[in-house]
């Protein structure tokens, strides 16, 4: 099975037809799966941790918008199996979402580089993110994507102590002009526990 080897392919989709036919009940399913996989970092941040049932549902709605048969679908699973958490790592997307766009763009004018400035925190362990190399996510003049897709690779004792109910998980990003953190709550850190394996 795919999800045992944690990459989607072609069978696991749904048919068009099908999709769309239940895509209101999918889609608001889907939002409370993600509820517990969702973390605010200060008052821009969002981290959105990924896993195979998010992604099938991202090249799902992917296709069902764009509706571009085979050659979309390979794009797209060669796009998004690569944020499939492999066993010893979790896998986020971090979005800058600013409504005001003078604001967002200001912003990351300033923040070029920000995706080398993310980690875990486990005790005093540091987990240092990676940031996803398919393209650059900080332009050459120094701005950051409002996107960033970034991988945290774990050791095997500090997913023990991720697992711990009383072991503190905080994510940070420290960057001179965005320096916050946030704990990961019980339910997070549930969630995000069964991604290692």
């Amino acid at each position: 099975m795919t999800r045992e080897k944690k990459i989607v392919e072609k069978q696991d989709l749904i048919s068009p037809n099908e999709y769309a036919k239940n895509r209101k009940k999918i889609r608001k399913d889907l939002v409370n799966y993600k509820k517990n996989r969702r973390l605010a970092i200060g008052p821009y941040a969002t981290f959105y941790f990924e896993n195979f049932d998010t992604m099938l549902a991202q090249i799902q709605e992917m296709i069902h918008i764009e509706k571009g048969g085979e050659n979309q679908l390979k794009d797209e699973l060669n796009a998004y199996n690569p944020l499939i958490p492999k066993g010893k790592e979790l896998v986020a997307t971090l979005m800058f979402e600013i409504d005001n766009p003078v604001l967002r763009s200001t912003f990351l004018g300033k923040v070029g580089g920000i995706e080398e400035k993310v980690y875990i925190k486990i005790s005093n362990e540091i987990i240092k993110a990676v940031p996803e190399t398919d393209v650059d996510r900080t332009s050459e003049e120094g701005k950051a994507s409002s996107v960033q897709f970034v991988h945290f690779n774990f050791l095997e004792h500090q997913i023990n102590k991720f697992k711990d109910p009383n072991c503190e998980v905080l994510v940070s990003i420290d960057h001179p002009l965005y320096n916050h953190s946030s704990k990961l709550s019980t339910f997070t850190k549930d969630a995000l526990s069964k991604d290692f394996n």
